[in-house]
């Protein structure tokens, strides 16, 4: 049992509100899932600049001297550290060559996720500690995920905590338990996917992302997930600009949504809604077992 939440911003003057708004979702999920508990912000882009967000056990050690380190390789970055994790901005074309340098440079750093504007904050803890540890807050942004967890797969780690990130601005949250991941997985090493956990939730990012690199959209990835994918889950998806939710074809997963003309939302229970602005007035529906949503600031909904 996990609690997973996501909100999908139209209205851009909620934008300042965000992960203030996402955090008192989340939070209100913690008795679904008191072990780790993660966000995904998705927030203002830079041009020429992406983002690669790293988290240390040992961060007065790893983060010291980062920028001095990278800046004699060549790669210059700015440098913005909160608590374990911290925001590493960097040249675009230069993306690839930083996470190299960073496996090389500081060997304890992992690496969260990276993109033009995503930001991942996750940990072990109870939300209302991780929402406070960083600021969440004060965020600012289109849309975002959250997951607070409950582990049935794997060990209470950070790297197990959710979201999972394996593609540029691509992540996902998971509620559920897939029973082909290990097949799924060694598929996805031989087309060169690499993983970090034993997590099934890692493979179901993984299996998304290698859909999205193919030429697919987030909601032809997620049609193909429920031809693909067995076990019982319930998925959320966020990319640059896109939020997507399917379930699976029992949909024993507890799930809602709402939508009005400034927002879609998401929640593992109607709970997680009832502060957002507006709600009272929202179309609320459970999410059809095999059927996939989707939302794109870059296309009609």
């Amino acid at each position: 049992m996990c609690g997973i939440v996501g909100l999908f911003l139209k209205d851009r003057s909620l934008e300042p509100q965000l992960g203030a708004l996402l955090s008192d979702m989340l939070v209100t999920m913690t008795d679904r899932g008191p072990d780790s508990a993660g966000i995904a912000i998705y927030g203002a882009q830079s041009r020429g600049k992406a983002k690669i967000t790293i988290q240390s056990a040992t961060p007065g050690a790893d983060f010291a001297r980062l920028e001095g380190a990278l800046a004699e390789l060549d790669l210059r970055v700015g440098l913005t550290v909160k608590s374990t994790h911290a925001i590493l901005e960097v040249e675009t074309e230069k993306v690839d060559e930083t996470r190299a340098a960073l496996a090389r440079l500081r060997p304890g750093v992992r690496i969260m996720g990276s993109g033009d504007s995503i930001e991942i904050y996750k940990e072990t803890g109870l939300p209302k500690d991780v929402v406070a540890r960083f600021d969440v807050r004060s965020m600012a942004g289109t849309h975002g995920i959250g997951h607070t967890r409950m582990a049935t797969e794997s060990a209470v780690t950070t790297l197990g905590a959710h979201p999972f990130s394996t593609g540029a601005d691509q992540c996902l949250v998971h509620n559920g338990s897939l029973s082909n991941h290990n097949n799924l997985r060694r598929e996805l090493v031989r087309e060169g996917m690499t993983f970090e956990t034993q997590n099934d939730t890692e493979v179901a990012a993984a299996y998304l992302s290698a859909k999205l690199a193919k030429g697919e959209d987030l909601g032809q990835a997620l049609t193909s997930a429920l031809d693909d994918l067995d076990g019982f889950f319930t998925f959320v998806v966020g990319t640059k600009s896109g939020f997507g939710v399917v379930r699976d074809p029992i949909a024993c997963k507890p799930a809602v949504m709402a939508e009005t003309d400034r927002y879609v939302a998401f929640g593992s229970e109607y709970r997680a809604l009832v502060s957002l602005p507006g709600i009272e007035d929202a179309r609320v529906w459970e999410p059809e077992p095999a059927t996939v949503y989707f939302w794109d600031h870059e296309k009609a909904a």
